[in-house]
């Protein structure tokens, strides 16, 4: 069955076996992409690769990009500016923010409430998008990261226009959405109870993010790994403990407040940060890392997304893995699916909140 999901359009596949109306079995079938994603990472040089991870899930694609260039300075032993720290989470937890509102319309159109709510939710998105391109020149492909920083300093006007998203905007539309949606009795009827996955399942099959948190397990990188500056903020790692599609739902409305709560906390303490010192070292455009290996993680708004890194000393990477949350989570299909019916398998798959660029590389 399938192309059902606005990210399915023909590279992912559903084999379903059906008693009736009820799936008895499932099967993915995976494989119609080829995006040859690590192979060409290996033939990428170091810096070449920061925009090619926007490719990977490319609605988190600086949630992303900070992952890969994380990893990066690992192996550099190299330390980004304060000033450029503070851009990257603001970037980062924006990010987040644009992909849940992204999530939670398209759950909505995968529900049968066709693209209005999709629609307003993504109206939101693109105000933020509004601030990225502003910023970097693009709204997708943004490219903004660099090893030891970032590519571009923000204006005063580019740190209004954050300031107007996080402390006004952002807030009351989420407020709306919650208004509209969590104690709507139709949503709750669909979605309570559906595709359950319990705790000790969901980690057994690795899953992270807000797949995992819905279970109840309390597991964020951000807290259990800290990177970048996270430690510096005041911040809680939502948890609900439903296990379905309701509370995965439920966890990412939380965690876009809690988002706003540390961009919100970032913009008041840019401030103390020199303007225009975004950049540790000399740009270069050669960079030769030295060899060894490392593993860097984040928190995207997916789940862990990991680089496995190795050099040889030269000027593109002799090994490139990646470790994506879409592609993980998928693993939990079946039994998340088995004995629901079929337009139930359609929300437990919107639920897991993939994105297939990063499921096939």
């Amino acid at each position: 069955m399938g192309p059902q999901h606005p990210s399915t359009h023909g590279v992912l596949r559903m084999v379903v076996k059906l008693d009736g109306e009820t799936v008895t079995d499932l099967k993915l079938a995976l494989g119609y992409l080829h995006r040859n994603h690590e192979k060409i990472g290996e033939r990428n040089t170091w810096l070449h690769n920061i925009p090619y991870t926007d490719r990977l899930d490319y609605i988190c694609g600086l949630a992303n990009e900070l992952g890969y260039v994380i990893t990066v300075e690992k192996m550099m032993g190299i330390k980004p500016t304060e000033r450029a720290e503070y851009l990257r989470v603001i970037m980062a937890e924006l990010t987040r923010i644009e992909s849940h509102f992204w999530a939670i319309g398209f759950l909505l159109n995968d529900l049968g409430a066709f693209y209005t709510p999709a629609l307003y939710f993504i109206t939101e998105r693109d105000l933020i998008l509004d601030l990225f391109e502003s910023v970097t020149g693009s709204r997708l492909m943004c490219n903004y990261m660099r090893f030891g920083g970032v590519s571009r300093d923000f204006t005063e006007d580019q740190l209004a226009h954050a300031r107007e998203l996080a402390f006004d905007r952002i807030p009351r539309k989420i407020d709306e959405l919650e208004q509209l949606l969590t104690e709507n009795e139709i949503i709750k009827a669909r979605t309570i109870g559906v595709g359950y996955l319990p705790a000790e399942r969901s980690i057994n099959y690795s899953l992270t993010g807000p797949c995992l948190r819905a279970a109840g397990v309390p597991y964020d990188i951000r807290r259990a790994d800290p990177y970048s500056i996270y430690d510096r903020f005041d911040f809680e790692i939502p948890v609900f403990y439903g296990a379905d599609v309701y509370d995965r739902y439920r966890v990412r409305v939380a965690e876009m407040r809690q988002s706003l709560r540390i961009v919100q906390q970032a913009l008041n303490q840019i401030d103390q940060t020199k303007p225009g010192d975004i950049q540790a070292g000399k740009k270069a455009y050669n960079h030769r890392v030295p060899a060894g290996e490392a593993y860097g993680r984040v928190e995207t708004p997916k789940g862990e997304l990991g680089f496995y890194l190795v050099s040889d000393g030269g000027q593109n990477p002799y090994r490139y893995h990646v470790r994506s949350s879409s592609f993980i989570n998928l693993n939990a299909l079946k039994e998340m699916t088995v004995g629901h019916k079929v337009a139930d398998a359609v929300v437990i798959l919107g639920s897991l909140d993939i994105v297939l660029g990063e499921v096939d590389r």
